[in-house]
């Protein structure tokens, strides 16, 4: 007993100290109650997303609320400086947050956002934060014993306290119809048909608590009305969809991805209907295996029947906030009707500075299987990719780029006219700008010869074209192009148009009016006209319904094609969302 009266003793003594007023005068308002951080840097750019660099530690939550500010140095008739309301540029909402960064969605903005950009609190953004600060700052806490195996009180309430899991943990984001599309081919023959099918985007992250992810589009045909029916530019198109699953888990150093994508580390294989599994063994190095076929019809070797695998090693390391590099080597093959077609080595190098300047480079060095009633080809070069970007002035970026193929590509020529073929057209040496002037117009140009290693001469291949924003403030935009191309397998020119409207946030309107006039040894369409028009429209919280109409006219290619989509959208998160939109003041 008198062993333990000197200890109680002592603490009765320390708890009387404790207990004494406190004499030191309070801390102003303006140190207990000012938030951590009100301004935020955009990092990085996304779509219609950006990433910022605060997260929770920052005092950000889902939901929060993110101006961009006008400059108050530049004019006020500065395009770039441009107010959708006095004195904001922008309007953001947190959609994802880290602990040291998050993910915001641009909801309005009078221009493009670009790194270094500053994303502030608004005023009330910053009351919540104060109102938080000042309630914790102002608490006062009777001492606290401390238990050498934890303290039991402790660790009962942090038992029933609800553990809210990440944003990004069992996100559902994306959308589900069905296609119902009727086409009409024109000419002697006429033939009408009808087509239904799916169509379906994703956007799940770290799928029932896991570390999946599934992210894409997908477009497909069901059931076809009539056999005979020709395939159709929209057919084409839909056929270079994207849709993946990936295992991405920062704490293993396996990662893996399966379904229609590119390989990460080697973009220039174009994109394979397959799967990659790699081992990042060490913190800048990853090494793994892929198989697949080229299903896309833009591909520069495609072929519904082949097939493609090999493995890689890579070596990247840097930020994209300062210097970034990234080195792939590997070793395929490519198989046709699972026939050795080629193999192959390949390379591909990616250094960059910031946004200031970016090198890349690819190649492929193999040995093809000469066909019967020709020579055969021997080991060399196959097809190389050299590009220079660098921006010389905010408004102002240069670019050269080194384009050499060895053999015609097989790409399907119907898409010419897209525009999703230019890298394969213009061969050679090209050089280009882009050039943003102010009322939100922008313009850009390439220039360059056009050869191949069985060309006969060089010859002049040259694309001009310009954008325009906000015409006359109506919200239009609009993309006008002019090409022309002249190599050994094509030559010829397009030009296209595309105007485009978003109308509040539900509708959705885009025009596309084209024509290309080319000829071609491995085609043999010419002189075509094609238009083509989408109505996307949201009807209510959930439902959507979108509109498409084409007409082609010219060479093989006459028909008109209406397509109608009706389907739902959904996301598990919008009720939350839309539940503290309502409580914001």
């Amino acid at each position: 007993m008198r062993r333990m009266m000197l200890p109680l003793i002592f603490l009765v003594a320390h708890l009387g100290v404790g207990q004494q007023p406190d004499t030191t005068p309070p801390a102003s308002d303006a140190t207990t109650a000012a938030p951590l951080r009100s301004d935020f840097h955009i990092r990085y750019v996304s779509g219609a997303n950006v990433y910022v660099d605060g997260g929770r530690d920052a005092g950000l939550v889902e939901g929060t609320k993110l101006v961009v500010k006008q400059d108050p140095t530049k004019p006020a008739d500065d395009a770039a400086n441009a107010a959708i309301e006095p004195g904001i540029l922008a309007k953001l909402t947190v959609v994802s947050v880290a602990s040291n960064s998050a993910v915001c969605e641009v909801n309005a903005s009078s221009r493009d956002l670009v790194p270094n950009d500053v994303a502030s609190l608004p005023q009330t953004e910053v009351e919540k934060l104060v109102e938080k600060n000042t309630l914790g700052n102002t608490r006062q806490y009777p001492m606290v014993v401390s238990f050498s195996e934890g303290d039991p009180l402790d660790e009962e309430v942090r038992d029933a306290l609800p553990r809210p899991p990440l944003p990004e943990v069992n996100q559902f984001r994306g959308r589900i119809g069905f296609d119902f599309s009727r086409i009409n081919q024109l000419g002697q023959d006429s033939i009408t048909s009808m087509q239904y099918g799916m169509v379906f985007r994703a956007d799940f992250t770290r799928m029932f608590g896991t570390h999946w992810n599934l992210n894409g589009y997908w477009r497909g045909e069901l059931r076809k009305g009539s056999s005979s029916s020709q395939a159709t530019l929209q057919d084409l198109m839909n056929r270079t969809y994207l849709m993946s699953l990936t295992y991405i888990n920062p704490d293993s150093h396996w990662t893996a991805g399966i379904g229609r994508l590119y390989l990460p580390w080697a973009s220039s294989l174009e994109t394979i209907d397959g799967a990659y599994l790699a081992d990042q063994f060490a913190s800048h190095t990853a090494i793994g295996i892929f198989a697949g076929s080229t299903p896309d019809p833009t591909a520069w070797d495609y072929n519904p029947d082949r097939r493609i695998g090999g493995a890689f090693f890579n070596l990247h390391g840097g930020s994209f906030d300062s210097f970034h590099y990234s080195s792939t080597a590997g070793v395929g093959v490519d198989m046709l009707k699972w026939v050795i077609d080629r193999p192959f080595a390949f390379t591909e190098n990616n250094f960059s500075f910031k946004r200031y300047f970016s090198v890349y480079e690819s190649l492929q060095v193999d040995r093809p299987t000469p066909n019967p009633s020709t020579s055969a080809v021997g080991t060399g070069l196959g097809q190389s990719l050299l590009s220079l970007r660098v921006q010389v002035h905010p408004r102002v970026a240069v670019d050269l780029t080194d384009t050499y193929f060895r053999d015609v590509p097989t790409y399907d020529p119907t898409l010419v006219g897209t525009g999703l073929l230019d890298k394969y057209l213009y061969q050679g040496i090209n050089g280009g700008a882009r050039i943003q002037f102010p009322l939100h117009i922008a313009g850009y140009f390439s220039l360059g010869s056009s050869s191949d290693s069985s060309d006969a001469k060089n010859s002049l291949n040259e694309m001009f074209g310009g954008t325009m924003s906000n015409i006359w403030k109506t919200g239009l935009e609009a993309d006008a192009r002019y090409s022309k191309f002249n190599s050994v397998f094509a030559s010829g020119t397009y030009d296209t148009l595309t105007i485009s409207r978003d109308m509040l946030d539900d509708l959705r309107l885009n025009l596309q009016v084209g024509r290309y006039a080319y000829s071609s040894s491995v085609a043999s369409n010419s002189d075509s006209n094609f238009a083509n028009l989408i109505v996307d429209a949201n009807l209510g919280a959930r439902l959507f319904v979108e509109s498409m109409f084409t007409a082609q006219r010219g060479g093989t290619l006459n028909y008109n094609q209406w397509t109608t989509t009706v389907g739902c959208r959904f996301n598990n998160r919008a009720a939350t969302r839309r539940l503290h939109d309502a409580n914001l003041p």
